[in-house]
């Protein structure tokens, strides 16, 4: 079984480091090629490019939390939540 997790690619894994404005203000973002890769793909089917997600989503959670203490971990989060949804979705499309 650790094959599996051990045998990946180190290049899915390579930190990647991204520069984009959150709140107008200039910064950059450090997170694994593979959560880029989830973020890419969710702001696609949201019709925006990643950093206007990823500013957009900063925005909600500062006006539902009032901060976000460690924004790079919500990020990786919500990129769980994601693949959590794709893995179900076909469970839900066979039960009906």
């Amino acid at each position: 079984m650790c094959q599996i997790f051990a045998g990946q690619d180190p290049a899915d894994y390579e930190p990647e480091t991204r520069r984009l404005r959150l709140n107008g203000q200039s910064t950059s973002i450090r997170l694994e090629r593979s959560f880029w890769d989830i973020l890419d793909e969710i702001a696609a089917s949201e019709g925006l490019s990643t950093p206007a997600f990823v500013s957009r989503l900063h925005s909600e959670v500062l006006e539902l939390r009032g901060e976000a203490p460690n924004f790079t971990s919500l990020l990786r989060c919500a990129c769980l939540i994601r693949t959590r949804q794709t893995a179900l979705r076909p469970l839900a499309l066979a039960a009906e």
